[in-house]
């Protein structure tokens, strides 16, 4: 499978994407101080890894232009087609939904986010755009990190489950866990550490 590095080399499309995009958000920071455009970088990382196709790169490399940008959609339009367009106009309008933790509302809501998506790919840069701001959620207040979180473990991680993505799953429920039982990280992390350091030793021992 080609690597993002070689797909921006061989591929019109994405070339001009991650030109557009870096152009776009320069100058712009993250919350953790880093250029705001590793963030749309990481999303077509993830993107290229799953073996998803150009468009959905392109999507991934662009979707926070038209929120966070001077750019609008009708300008991805105009320069990347509608395709693109599509895809990038139903991640915007999947991150204005907000969850606001009430447990009887959650089945809907994943039901509410695949209708709005009207293409799985919509919901795959979402997922990408998800797991790269959980790696970085560090930077952000206590209580935004809660909501991001509870978010997280009750919607986008069961989404991808349902998607057959197990591997995506788990590693957003990690991501996760830390903000919503701090405590209970705690403690594992300690007595899972020694454990895995006594089992190192019995291991060579052996």
């Amino acid at each position: 499978m080609a690597s993002l590095n070689e797909i921006i080399r061989s591929s019109d499309l994405v070339h001009r994407a991650y030109d557009f995009a870096k152009r776009a958000h320069a100058g712009q920071k993250r919350k953790n101080g880093e250029p705001y455009f590793n963030h749309p970088l990481a999303a077509a990382e993830s993107i290229a890894e799953w073996g998803l196709d150009e468009p959905t790169i392109a999507a991934a490399l662009l979707h926070d232009a038209a929120e966070d940008t001077r750019y609008t959609i009708q300008d991805i339009r105009t320069e990347f087609g509608e395709e693109v367009a599509f895809l990038v106009d139903g991640v915007t309008k999947i991150g204005k939904v907000r969850y606001h933790g009430v447990e009887a509302k959650v089945e809907n809501l994943r039901k509410f986010i695949l209708y709005l998506s009207q293409d799985i790919r919509v919901i795959l840069v979402k997922l990408s755009d998800r797991l790269n701001n959980m790696k970085t959620l560090y930077a952000l207040h206590p209580q935004k990190q809660k909501r991001i979180a509870l978010e997280t473990m009750e919607i986008y991680a069961p989404l991808a489950y349902r998607l057959g993505m197990q591997k995506l799953s788990g590693e957003l429920e990690d991501l996760a866990f830390p903000y919503l039982y701090p405590q209970e990280y705690k403690w594992l992390i300690e007595h899972v550490k020694e454990r895995f350091e006594e089992r190192e030793r019995y291991s060579k021992r052996v």
